[in-house]
């Protein structure tokens, strides 16, 4: 397996890396391990639509469909011209 070395790291970066390792009980390596991938995979399992994420929070809700709002004509601006 290879190694990488990363230079002139930002300290607040390393400081979230060091947080998020602690919070899964990693270490910062293990850590970057697991980030790595998640970015540069480019069929990534859990979209980053927030339309998909918002659908993936409230299915386990069941099926029920919300009723149509109507929308409303569109409003002229104001122009405060003298």
């Amino acid at each position: 397996m290879n190694n990488i070395t990363i230079s002139n790291l930002d300290e607040e970066i390393k400081s979230r890396l060091q947080k998020r390792a602690e919070k899964h009980g990693r270490s910062l390596e293990e850590e970057a391990r697991e980030i790595l991938p998640m970015a540069l995979i480019e069929n990534y399992e859990y979209s980053l639509n927030l339309a998909t994420i918002i659908e993936q929070c409230f299915a386990n809700l069941g099926d029920f469909e919300l009723p149509e709002i109507p929308g409303e004509p569109i409003r002229i601006v104001s122009t405060f011209e003298e």
